[in-house]
């Protein structure tokens, strides 16, 4: 399954990003700031990055 991870602060936009991406058929992980995003790449690279 295609993944994608969805950066933004605000949790509202976090949630509609992943509906959509759902929608599309990828897996979603979620990260609120970059911190958090190269943590989670570091781990495990996403096929996608969604980020405002």
């Amino acid at each position: 399954m295609k993944t994608c991870l969805i950066v933004d602060d605000l949790r509202v936009i976090r949630m509609v990003a992943r509906r959509i991406m759902e929608e599309l058929s990828f897996e979603i992980a979620e990260a609120e700031d970059g911190r958090q995003a190269l943590e989670s790449c570091q781990k495990h690279m996403p096929d996608a990055i969604l980020l405002d």
